[in-house]
């Protein structure tokens, strides 16, 4: 197993001014017309079926990259996203992944990595993509010196919150955790579920947890305790997981939470049956330019930093991190025009993504020639602003620790063990490695 990599972006890193960050269920396949010299395979995990802009973005870039490099064609493969993953999976086993494909960081590459199947890509960066990234973004991708991802998509966690119910109740928006109690308190008294959450995966109540212990522990605690330079017993993690259960027994979430689908928790919130909803920038769309949401619903819609507690805590330092990146096979017999495709891809991504598919791009785009809604302005502004970003915890973790947390943030949650217990699970998990 490679050396884990955990990810902090700083305040230094996010100093800039200007910066734009943020299928059916069989795969779809298409081929380029004509003959070409060269074919690169390209894989990826949005279809036609259920993301449309992303595809026709995709698409889109394909073309105008086939256009501009006469003799190359591009081999696309297309499946959903847990198809790819399985496929990505079955591939690497058989020697015969795709020249270019997405990946995920951090923990996800770590197996690839040490399998010598992803090539390195600093050399794309530095001669190419130099100054494309939003500053910090590219870390996520590296393990032992080098980098094997090039980033596209860059996410924050906000609490998102309907203004019309909260207005309608008056309430105020909770800025810091007692504020949250009483807003939790007072709808609960109205007969109306405080917080969509669905839990049945897990990693949605981790970013709850991960929220806590940055407030109470600061920006470090938690990747200390996962990179082994700190502990799962620090007083801070033990105490953001007992600050999770205190939440739970306050009646915060929406009743059999632990059992439901993000999906069910998402329509809970965007049905106007819950008033309060976390989740990172990827739903950014369903609150702002998704014409297939009611214009009322994304006009109520306002989202908040995640609370202080206790008077501690930087409003300014998120949970979040990049999203899904290209990697390049290092068995590809293309590899240079895969590389060259590969940057291409990304230096188009940017702009083509945020305005045509509601993208939050990691890499720097001039915001001031783009027509974008308030919240995303607002989201930006945030990103520049940013102290600190710490990469979902599961993300930063190996395979079988991630589910060993989320196993145990799905028992936290479910009062089935305590916050000692939680934190001993996970440095078990930890120290056997």
């Amino acid at each position: 197993m490679g050396k884990k990599k955990t990810l902090t972006l700083l305040s230094s890193a996010f100093a800039l001014s200007m910066v734009l960050t943020g299928c059916s269920d069989s795969g779809e396949t298409g081929d380029a017309s004509g003959a070409s010299d060269t074919e690169i395979k390209f894989m990826h995990l949005w279809p036609e079926g259920s993301s449309k802009k992303h595809y026709d973005v995709v698409n889109e870039i394909i073309a105008e990259y086939e256009a501009e490099n006469e003799g190359v064609s591009v081999d696309l493969e297309v499946l959903s996203n847990e198809q790819y993953k399985d496929k990505l999976r079955v591939l690497s086993t058989s020697g015969d992944l795709p020249d270019v494909g997405l990946t995920w960081a951090a923990g996800f590459l770590e197996p690839y990595v040490g399998g010598n199947m992803f090539a390195p890509l600093d050399d794309v960066i530095e001669e190419d993509l130099s100054d494309a990234f939003v500053p910090g973004t590219t870390e996520a991708y590296a393990l032992d010196g080098a980098t094997y991802g090039l980033p596209l998509e860059l996410n924050i966690v906000s609490l998102y919150y309907n203004k019309a119910m909260f207005e309608e109740q008056g309430i105020t928006p909770p800025e810091t955790y007692e504020e949250l109690e009483t807003a939790i308190a007072e709808f609960n008294d109205a007969g109306i579920q405080p917080i969509a959450l669905g839990n049945r995966d897990s990693w949605t109540g981790s970013m709850w947890y991960m929220y806590l212990a940055d407030r109470i522990g600061g920006a470090e605690v938690l990747n200390k305790a996962i990179d082994r330079s700190g502990s799962f017993e620090d007083p801070a993690l033990v105490e953001a997981a007992a600050k999770t259960q205190e939440l739970v027994d306050s009646g915060a979430f929406v009743n059999g939470f632990n059992g439901l689908a993000d999906e069910e928790a998402k329509s809970m919130f965007m049905s106007g049956q819950s008033p309060m909803y976390l989740i990172a920038t990827w739903d950014l769309p369903n609150f702002t330019t998704n014409e297939s949401v009611p214009q009322e619903f994304r006009d109520s819609i306002g989202y908040l930093n995640f609370p202080t507690v206790e008077g501690q805590g930087d409003p300014s330092s998120f949970v979040g991190g990049p999203g899904v990146g290209l990697f390049v096979a290092e068995e590809s017999e293309v590899k240079e025009e895969a590389k060259d495709f590969a940057a291409y891809f990304v230096k188009a991504w940017g702009e083509e993504a945020v305005t045509k598919a509601g993208v939050i791009p990691a890499t720097k785009v001039d915001a001031e020639t783009l027509d974008l809604p308030e919240m995303y302005v607002d989201i930006l502004n945030e990103l520049n602003g940013a102290t600190n970003i710490t990469l979902f915890a599961d993300v930063q973790m190996s395979p079988d620790v991630a589910q060993v947390h989320l196993d145990s943030v799905q028992a936290l949650f479910g009062n089935e063990i305590t916050p000692e217990e939680f934190a001993e699970n996970h440095e078990e998990a930890l120290s056997s490695e």
